[in-house]
Parts: structure tokens; C-alpha cells; sequence
């Protein structure tokens, strides 16, 4: 019994999803294939650089040379370019992988390098500029990174990304900074809430898992323009526990509450009957240009990629869709193509999700950024 309590764990990304929609964090807990991005692999390849930098061993080098950092770097960052864009390649689920992102990705990691230079009080200095011996007391004020914090009770989780001695002028240490580094938009001023909540979460586990710790803070580092933003606020510890226990293994889907912001980035919505009942119903809107749909093949050129589409209406609240006489046209081409023939292929029959599908005209058009799955409403939990 005791083995069922303690089954699953918050983290603040589940709670986030939690709160957004509960059937979101039901089905995201269904072993569904998931849907790789390509900013998620960028920030993935930073973090883990920063990581690998931070842990670089430099014992072997003269503490005077210079111009060794932007080439190591770069060379640390080409490594996990290419073990993300072979994990991204190698999910059942994306887009088309965008190399000249690693320019982007570049740029990320130049500023949160920059950002952990900054906290050392050493002179501003260009990367280029950073001796051994300079890099080596950067490292020394690097407590922990990619740490994972577990509560005492072990029903709430978090990765940190980086734990810094809080230096003063003089270079002694005030206490803790929890650094969560942001790969994202800054904000304009503040913070959202969502990201405050995250950042005092790492800093309440890290509270409690140390009760003589030093005076200590959060903060969020955004690489894209090197700005930081603390995060000051009473503990989150108590709501995070309330919401664990919302949170618990259900078997059948916990309640959908559907809205244009959460259905509109819901990487689920094949499994999920309530948006598709929503639009029925009004609640949601059709779309804007890009418009996720239910459909019947009526005909499909596996050769040209020409396809007749008939909108299949759901019938009740549980998935069900009949027929109806709105018909369109689409062109399907690049990955939307392949995965369209292999569904013909598997002999599939019944109604299809379509996302993404480019609506600006009277043909709609798929393409890499659009998805072709079989639509099958998840009713039951599949989860062994």
C-alpha cells in the first residue's frame, strides 16, 4: 500500500501541467509517445554544456593561458548538439530538426557562461580574455550543478541546474544562490508566476534537505540578454504537497478543463476527446492559421500528397465521431506526407487528428511542422 502512495512525484513542470489541465497531466503520465521540440534540445544542449564546463577537469593547464574557453566550449557544445539532434531524430514525434539553431544555442551558452562569470566579482572580461586560473575560482564558487532535490518524504522532486557561492566584493561568500538557467524569452520586467513558483520550489527543497544552510536565494538566469531575476516570495512547499495529492494514479482520465491556451500547446490532444467536445461545444475556438482538426480520409495521392478531408464531429463527450458534410482539401508534402502513407500503409480505418494544419486558403497544407496521428481517445489508464 505504502508503494501506491508514494508512486508518483511533483515536479514544477507536472504541477504546472496539473494546474493547466488535469487530463493534460493524466495522459502525459500514460507512456504515450512523446513529442520532441526544438527549443526543448537547444536548452537541453546548453544545460548540459554548462554542465561539462563546469566539471572540466584543467588540473594539466598553465594557470596563465588564455583563449583556451570559446573554442573548448564550442567544442563541448558541438558534442551535445549532436546527441540531441540524434535523440530529437530518433523520437517517434517531431518537427524537422533545424540546424542553424546551433547559432542560437551559441549565443545561449556564451551568456550563461558570461553570467556565471559575472558572479565570481572578477573584473568583466571577454571569454576569450578568461586565464585557467581565472576559470579555476569560477569553479571553486560552483557548489553543485544538475542536482536532483528530493523532499524528505520523497513525494516532491527538482533538477537544479546550478548551486553558486554568493560572493561579496572582497570574494567571501554570503551564502547560496539556486540558479535555474533560462534558455527562453526574458521577461520584460518580472517574472511570471509559473517561474517564480519553480525558482522558490528548488529553494524551499533545498531549505528543508539542509536545515543549517546559509542565508540563501533564487534566481533565473536568461542566456538570450545575460539578465537576472531573483525570485522572493513565502515558501511553496504547502501547495505543493496540496496539489500532490490531486495528483495521484487514477484509472480512469482525471478532469478536462479545456481553454485556448492550454489545448493550444497540449501535445496530447490525439488521445483527448474533451477539446474536440469543446469546439463542438463553443468553448474553444476553431483556430487561428494553424488548426488542429478530427477528420475521415475520403481520398488521399500517396504520390502527389493530395488529399480530401471530411471534419469528423464528436458525438458525446467520450471520442466518438460520426460523419458530416464539410469537406476540404489539403496537400500534405515533406514529413506530414510520410507519416499519412504509413498510416494508409497500416491499413488504419478510422477517424485521423491532424495538427497543425496551415489554414490560409482554401486548400489546407501540411508539412514538418504538422502532425498526422490516429485519433484514439484514451478512456482508461494504460500505465502497467
Amino acid at each position: 500500500m505504502e508503494d501506491n502512495f508514494v508512486a508518483h512525484q511533483l515536479s514544477p513542470s507536472s504541477w504546472s501541467r496539473y494546474e493547466e489541465c488535469p487530463r493534460k497531466y493524466w495522459l502525459s503520465r500514460q507512456r504515450l509517445p512523446r513529442k520532441a521540440s526544438m527549443p526543448a534540445a537547444m536548452g537541453t544542449a546548453v544545460h548540459n554544456s554548462v554542465e561539462d564546463i563546469c566539471n572540466l577537469d584543467i588540473s594539466d593547464r598553465e594557470e596563465s593561458e588564455i583563449g583556451w574557453l570559446p573554442p573548448t566550449a564550442k567544442a563541448i557544445l558541438d558534442r551535445h548538439w549532436a546527441l540531441e539532434k540524434a535523440t530529437f531524430l530518433d523520437t517517434p514525434r517531431h518537427p524537422r530538426w533545424k540546424d542553424e539553431m546551433i547559432t542560437k544555442a551559441h549565443d545561449g551558452l556564451v551568456g550563461a557562461l558570461n553570467i556565471l562569470f559575472s558572479k565570481s566579482r572578477m573584473e568583466k572580461t571577454a571569454l576569450s580574455e578568461v586565464s585557467v586560473g581565472m576559470w579555476r575560482e569560477v569553479q571553486s564558487m560552483v557548489l553543485a550543478n544538475e542536482g536532483t532535490l528530493v523532499s524528505e518524504c520523497g513525494r516532491l522532486m527538482g533538477r537544479l541546474d546550478l548551486l553558486v557561492a554568493d560572493l561579496d566584493e572582497e570574494g567571501n561568500s554570503l551564502g547560496w544562490i539556486v540558479a535555474d538557467l533560462k534558455t527562453g524569452k526574458p521577461p520584460k520586467i518580472d517574472l511570471n508566476e509559473k517561474v517564480s513558483r519553480q525558482l522558490r520550489f528548488y529553494r524551499d527543497l533545498l531549505k528543508q534537505n539542509n536545515p543549517g544552510h546559509p542565508p540563501l536565494h533564487a534566481e533565473g538566469w536568461y542566456s538570450a540578454n545575460q539578465t537576472v531575476h531573483r525570485a522572493d516570495g513565502p515558501s511553496v512547499l504547502d501547495d505543493a504537497m496540496t496539489a500532490w495529492e490531486g495528483m495521484r494514479h487514477s484509472e480512469t482520465p482525471l478532469e478536462g478543463t479545456p481553454d485556448s491556451q492550454s489545448c493550444g500547446f497540449c501535445e496530447w490532444k490525439a488521445w483527448c476527446p474533451t477539446w474536440w467536445a469543446a469546439r463542438r461545444d463553443g468553448t474553444l475556438p476553431p483556430g487561428g492559421v494553424f488548426r488542429d482538426e478530427v477528420v475521415n480520409l475520403l481520398r488521399f495521392d500517396p504520390q502527389s500528397g493530395a488529399a480530401l478531408f471530411e471534419r469528423a464531429p464528436p458525438l458525446g463527450d467520450d471520442g466518438e465521431v460520426g460523419r458530416s458534410e464539410q469537406k476540404f482539401g489539403a496537400l500534405l508534402r515533406d514529413q506530414a506526407l510520410t507519416h499519412m502513407r504509413e498510416l494508409c500503409d497500416s491499413n488504419h480505418e478510422g477517424p485521423i487528428f491532424i495538427g497543425s494544419a496551415k489554414a490560409d486558403g482554401k486548400v489546407m497544407h501540411l508539412g514538418d511542422w504538422s502532425e498526422v496521428l490516429p485519433w484514439t481517445p484514451l478512456l482508461k489508464s494504460i500505465r502497467e
